[in-house]
């Protein structure tokens, strides 16, 4: 992202004012940005997805500029916001796909080369979404550290500057946040811990 045109928080801001011509222009600026950050964000769920990620980048983008009032500070924000957005489609898709009404108590097959294959389950998504929620809600900077990071593929510099804080303290809440996840999605994890 450091490699892009300085104008983007400009015409991201003319898109905040109601510029129509500024969402024309703001696509092509970012559009090989957001493949990239898409195709990072589908790599890491598992195979079997019908969604590809130019559909994704343009669901994204769709909600992003549909938003009545966006507000975005920076491109940094901006990209943070965006991966929000695939992560929450991802999830939306991850639960219809797990919906009963999509016969998500069965086990799905495909049959490739007579050989079954079965769709690896969804819930992973969901848990993953469910355990954010969480982490969001109970202390909202490690919320933005992980949709910088994980989800808008910031490094820890990058990230660091995006929020204003050292390096250092990006570093630790990093490694504090995969041991929470670690544990929050563990199979080990005893249920009466809540």
């Amino acid at each position: 992202m450091s490699d892009m045109p300085p104008d983007i928080t400009c015409i991201l801001h003319a898109v905040e004012g109601g510029d129509e011509t500024a969402a024309a222009r703001l696509l092509p600026l970012i559009y090989d940005e957001l493949r990239k950050l898409a195709r990072a964000r589908m790599a890491k769920i598992p195979p079997g997805q019908t969604l590809q990620p130019t559909a994704l980048v343009h669901e994204a983008y769709l909600r992003l500029i549909g938003k009545t009032e966006p507000k975005w500070e920076s491109r940094a924000h901006f990209f943070g916001a965006a991966a929000r957005a695939m992560r929450d489609i991802l999830v939306d898709q991850a639960r219809r796909k797990a919906s009963l009404k999509r016969g998500g108590d069965r086990q799905r097959m495909a049959l490739d080369d007579v050989t079954p294959f079965i769709e690896p389950p969804t819930e992973n998504i969901v848990a993953l979404d469910d355990a954010l929620k969480r982490l969001e809600q109970d202390d909202p900077r490690k919320g933005r550290i992980v949709m910088l990071r994980y989800f808008a593929g910031l490094t820890v510099e990058e990230t660091a500057a995006a929020m204003d804080v050292s390096v250092g303290t990006i570093e630790r809440e990093w490694r504090y946040i995969k041991a929470w996840l670690y544990e929050e999605l563990s199979d080990t994890k005893d249920p009466a811990d809540g």
